[in-house]
C-alpha cells in the first residue's frame, strides 16, 4: 500500500508539474505568445510552426487551443488556419515529451532550488514568474524520477507480477482508458510520460503503452471541446476539428501499432518506443491533414453553425470565459467590449443632436433604451474582470485592468447623462412645440462637434494609450469649460434682449450645456490614467484625480 502511494503521490506530482508549467509560462509570456500567433498564421505551414513553437513553450496543446478558439470567436483568424495552429500544436507537446523522456533528473534539484529562490524573491514580477516556471519543471523531473522508482519496486512483487502476467493487449480499452486519464489529468503531456516512465520499468506491456499513447492523443482533442462547451458556436469550432483530426489519426494508426513495435524494438528502449510513437503519429497526421483543414473546417461550419443573431443581449459578446485561463487574453477581451460599449456611447451621441434639431420623440425613446445596453456592459465586463485572477496579472495587465474599469465606468455614466438630456428634451421641448434660437442652436452644434471629436479621441487614447493624444484630451477640457462659460453668457446676452425662442427655452439651455460640459468631463477624464502611468500628469491635476476617484469611492458607498 505504501509503494502504491508513493506512486500516486508522484503522479500527482508530474499532473501539478505540468500545471505549473503552463500557468507560469502564460504569465509571463502570454501577450507576446498571443502576438506571435497572431502575426505568424498567415498561411497554414506558417500557423502550424506557431503553433508548433508556442506549444512547444506552454507544453499544453489545451492552452494554445483556447487562445486560438478566442481569436476565431472573435473574427480575427479564419478557422482552416486556426485548425493548422492545432496541428502543429500537437507536434510540440509530442517534443516536449520526447525531451522529458530524457534523463534529466540531475536538473532537478537545480530548477527547484532557483525557481524557489527567484519566486520568493520577486514573487509579484517576472523573475518570480519565471521562478515559479523552473519550480514546475523541476517537480515534473523529480516527479518522472519519483515514477520510475516506485514502479521498479512494485513489478517485483508476487501479487502485482501475477497481475501483469494475466494483462492482455484491448486496444480499445488501452485508448479508451488513455483518453480518460488525460480528461482528467487535463494533460496529454503528464500521461503520456507517465505511459513511458510505466513501460521503461516493465510495469506496462509496450503494446498496451503505444494504446494508452493513442488515447492519450484523444483525450488532448476531447478536453479543448469540454474546456470551450459553454463558449460560442465559433470558438468552439477550433477544438471541435481538432478532435476530428485526432480521431482520424487513431483510427488510422490502430492497425500498425503491432507494426511499429517490430520496426523500434531491435534498437530502441521501452521509453523511446512510447515517445517517439507519440511524436511519429502527430507528426504524420499534421502532415497528411494540414493539406484539408479547409474541407473539415467545412465539417465542423455545418455541425456548429453561426447563430443567425450573433448577438447576445442584443450586443456582440467578447467576454469569452475560456480566456480567463490566459489573463493576457482576457484582458483583451474585455478591452473589446469596453470598446463597443463605447460604440454604443457614440450612436446615443449623435442621435442625441438630431433628437434636438428634429424633436424626434420616437428616436428619443430607440437612444434612450439603449442605455440600457450600455449599463449592462458595464455589469458584464466588471463581472468579467473580477474573475480575472489579479495575482497572475503583470504589472502593466494589472494597469490595463484598471484603465478597462475606469474607461467603463466613464462610459456607463455618459450614458446616463444622454439619457437624462433626452428625458429634458422630451419634456421640455418636444413636448411643448419649442425650439432654440438659431444662434442658440448654432453653440449647441459647435459643442455636441467638438463632443463628438473627443470622444473619438479618448476611444483612441484608451486603446492605444498615446501620451500625446492623452495631452490633447486633457488640454481639450480646459477648452470645452471656456466655451461654455461664454455661450452661457451669450445665452444671458439673448435674454437681456427679450428673445422669445431663448425666453422659452433658456432653463432647457443652460441645463443642456452644463451637461455637455459634464459628459465632456467624464470622456476627459480617460487620459488621466494614461498620463499618471507616464509621469506626465501634473501634482494637481493628479491631486484632483485621487479627490474625485475618492468621492465616487464614498458616493458607492452611501
Amino acid at each position: 500500500m505504501k509503494h502504491l502511494l508513493n506512486l500516486l503521490a508522484a503522479v500527482a506530482l508530474l499532473v501539478w508539474g505540468t500545471h505549473l508549467v503552463r500557468t507560469g509560462i502564460l504569465r509571463v509570456f502570454g501577450a507576446n505568445l498571443r502576438h506571435v500567433l497572431a502575426r505568424s498564421i498567415d498561411s497554414r505551414p506558417a500557423a502550424a510552426l506557431a503553433g508548433l513553437g508556442v506549444t512547444a513553450l506552454v507544453q499544453s496543446s489545451t492552452a494554445t487551443a483556447l487562445i486560438v478558439s478566442s481569436f476565431v470567436g472573435q473574427g480575427l483568424v479564419a478557422l482552416p488556419i486556426a485548425l493548422a495552429v492545432m496541428l502543429g500544436a500537437d507536434v510540440g507537446t509530442s517534443l516536449m515529451a520526447l525531451v522529458f523522456s530524457l534523463d534529466l533528473s540531475w536538473l532537478s534539484p537545480l530548477f527547484i532550488f532557483v525557481g524557489v529562490v527567484l519566486f520568493i524573491s520577486r514573487q509579484a514580477g517576472p523573475v518570480g514568474r519565471f521562478g515559479r516556471v523552473l519550480i514546475g519543471l523541476g517537480l515534473m523531473l523529480l516527479a518522472l524520477r519519483l515514477v520510475a522508482e516506485s514502479t521498479q519496486i512494485m513489478v517485483q512483487s508476487p501479487a502485482v507480477k501475477a497481475v501483469l502476467a494475466t494483462l492482455s493487449s484491448d486496444l480499445l480499452l488501452e485508448i479508451t482508458v488513455g483518453a480518460g486519464l488525460t480528461v482528467l489529468a487535463y494533460s496529454s503531456l503528464a500521461i503520456v510520460l507517465l505511459t513511458a516512465t510505466l513501460a521503461a520499468t516493465g510495469a506496462i506491456p509496450p503494446d498496451v503503452a503505444l494504446g494508452l499513447v493513442l488515447g492519450a492523443n484523444l483525450g488532448s482533442g476531447l478536453l479543448g471541446v469540454l474546456v470551450t462547451m459553454r463558449s460560442g458556436e465559433e470558438a468552439r469550432q477550433v477544438p471541435l476539428g481538432n478532435l476530428v483530426f485526432k480521431a482520424i489519426g487513431v483510427l488510422a494508426a490502430m492497425p500498425f501499432v503491432g507494426l511499429w513495435l517490430k520496426l523500434t524494438q531491435p534498437y530502441l528502449d521501452n521509453a523511446t518506443t512510447v515517445v517517439s510513437f507519440h511524436l511519429a503519429f502527430n507528426f504524420v497526421v499534421a502532415l497528411l491533414c494540414i493539406g484539408f483543414t479547409g474541407k473539415v473546417a467545412l465539417w465542423v461550419e455545418r455541425w456548429l453553425p453561426k447563430p443567425d443573431n450573433g448577438f447576445v443581449a442584443g450586443r456582440p459578446h467578447h467576454l469569452d470565459p475560456t480566456a480567463l485561463a490566459t489573463p493576457s487574453l482576457a484582458i483583451s477581451c474585455a478591452t473589446r467590449e469596453a470598446l463597443h460599449q463605447a460604440d454604443i456611447v457614440e450612436t446615443m451621441l449623435l442621435g442625441m443632436l438630431r433628437v434636438i434639431r428634429e424633436n424626434d420623440a420616437r428616436l428619443s425613446e430607440e437612444l434612450r433604451r439603449m442605455d440600457d445596453t450600455v449599463d449592462e456592459l458595464y455589469s458584464a465586463i466588471k463581472y468579467y474582470l473580477t474573475k480575472v485572477s489579479r495575482e497572475a496579472l503583470g504589472e502593466e495587465e494589472s494597469r490595463r485592468w484598471t484603465d478597462i474599469i475606469s474607461f467603463t465606468i466613464n462610459m456607463e455614466q455618459v450614458g446616463d447623462i444622454i439619457e437624462r438630456i433626452l428625458i429634458d428634451i422630451e419634456d421640455k421641448k418636444i413636448n411643448k412645440g419649442r425650439n432654440f434660437s438659431d444662434a442658440g442652436m448654432a453653440e449647441i452644434c459647435e459643442l455636441h462637434a467638438r463632443l463628438v471629436d473627443n470622444l473619438r479621441l479618448g476611444m483612441s487614447v484608451f486603446l492605444n494609450g498615446s501620451v500625446r493624444d492623452a495631452q490633447k484630451l486633457l488640454e481639450e477640457k480646459t477648452r470645452f469649460r471656456d466655451l461654455e462659460r461664454a455661450y452661457a453668457g451669450t445665452h444671458l446676452t439673448r435674454l437681456s434682449d427679450n428673445t422669445v425662442q431663448s425666453i422659452e427655452t433658456s432653463s432647457l439651455h443652460l441645463d443642456l450645456i452644463s451637461d455637455l460640459k459634464r459628459i465632456n468631463s467624464h470622456i476627459c477624464s480617460i487620459a488621466y490614467p494614461i498620463l499618471d502611468s507616464a509621469g506626465a500628469l501634473a501634482p494637481s491635476r493628479l491631486r484632483a484625480v485621487q479627490e474625485a476617484t475618492a468621492g465616487g469611492d464614498e458616493a458607492s458607498a452611501l
